[in-house]
């Protein structure tokens, strides 16, 4: 483990100096916060502040640094970068997933998600370590999910709008299960986990571009088509880096809080799991947001890559399935 944890240091050293050469600020926010940006498909974790003084009330570990860090922008920080530890509930432990992760998030002002992937491509080719296999080493390979779709499932997006559509699909494709009354989202994921994410390229990283507008998602939207400005970076199969051309609509963020805010509810009040409260107010924010384009990359799973470790527990010091 001593081998691992001077890879981790050295890797964390090299992307500093990266962002630092290029100034960007270094910044350190919380992970407790008093509120979340809705999203249903993370499970969170909450805690009780006490005081004598100031009363009690509920907290979240953070899912991601994201809701500080697009205040910083708000507040003219101009690009900035954190290294950070989140927190996700429910996910399954195993090879890729522990509900402590580390993850680095970088948002740069001026730029959008294009731009993005040559900042991406120019940090793993000026950080990586020596050890690191050519297939995880630019250039990348760069898919839409329109060309994916087709690709590895023969599904014509553009062609597959409403959910009957995709259903047609599911059937003529022969997968297991029921379909019908599921959501748009849910009949995509069934083709894209089960057909096309399985068969993804592995000889380089890979882009996953243009994710359909029907996963909602804070990302600015497509205006040549049904798409997100979002992508993805996979690396030998493993989801490593997500990546928006940040939303600056105050009122399309409103109505995702709303929107999302309401499913959120509805699911967390029926499972009785951990519901946490958003603030609307935080689209006030977007008034005076500058364009900006912000990737996240997940730091344990990057590092399994790059010492070809194929466990995510072989890569941190203390896992949480060895402490239950």
């Amino acid at each position: 483990m001593k081998t691992v944890s001077r890879a981790r240091s050295n890797l964390y050293t090299s992307i500093r100096n990266f962002f630092n050469d290029k100034d960007y600020l270094e910044v350190d926010t919380p992970t407790l916060s008093g509120d979340l940006i809705p999203e249903p498909t993370i499970e969170n974790f909450a805690t009780q502040f006490s005081s004598l003084f100031e009363g009690s009330r509920e907290l979240y570990l953070i899912p991601s640094p994201e809701i500080f860090m697009k205040k910083l922008i708000a507040q003219g920080s101009g690009s900035i970068y954190q290294f950070s530890h989140c927190f996700r509930n429910s996910e399954q432990l195993g090879r890729e997933h522990n509900i402590e992760f580390s993850m680095l998030e970088y948002y740069s002002v001026g730029m959008d998600e294009q731009d993005s992937i040559s900042l991406t491509e120019e940090l793993l080719a000026k950080t990586h370590l020596p050890q690191a296999p050519e297939y995880t080493l630019p250039p990348f390979r760069h898919l839409t999910m329109e060309e994916a779709m087709k690709t590895y499932a023969g599904v014509d997006l553009d062609h597959c709008q409403r959910q009957s559509d995709l259903v047609k699909e599911i059937k003529r494709l022969g997968l297991e299960g029921n379909p019908e009354g599921e959501s748009w989202e849910e009949s995509f994921n069934r083709i894209f986990l089960s057909l096309v994410e399985p068969n993804l390229p592995k000889d380089k990283p890979l882009v996953l571009d243009r994710y359909p507008m029907q996963i909602d998602c804070l990302a600015a939207d497509c205006t040549d088509g049904p798409y997100k400005k979002r992508w993805e970076m996979y690396i030998a199969g493993n989801e490593v880096a997500n990546c928006y051309d940040e939303m600056r609509n105050v009122e399309k963020i409103r109505a995702y809080y709303r929107k999302e805010s309401a499913v959120l509810a509805q699911h967390r009040l029926a499972s009785g799991s951990v519901l946490p409260d958003t603030d609307p107010s935080f689209a006030d924010i977007f008034a005076t947001f500058p364009q900006c384009s912000g990737v996240a990359i997940g730091m344990d799973r990057l590092l399994m890559c790059q010492l070809e470790i194929e466990d995510i527990r072989g890569v941190i010091l203390f896992p949480f399935s060895a402490m239950i």
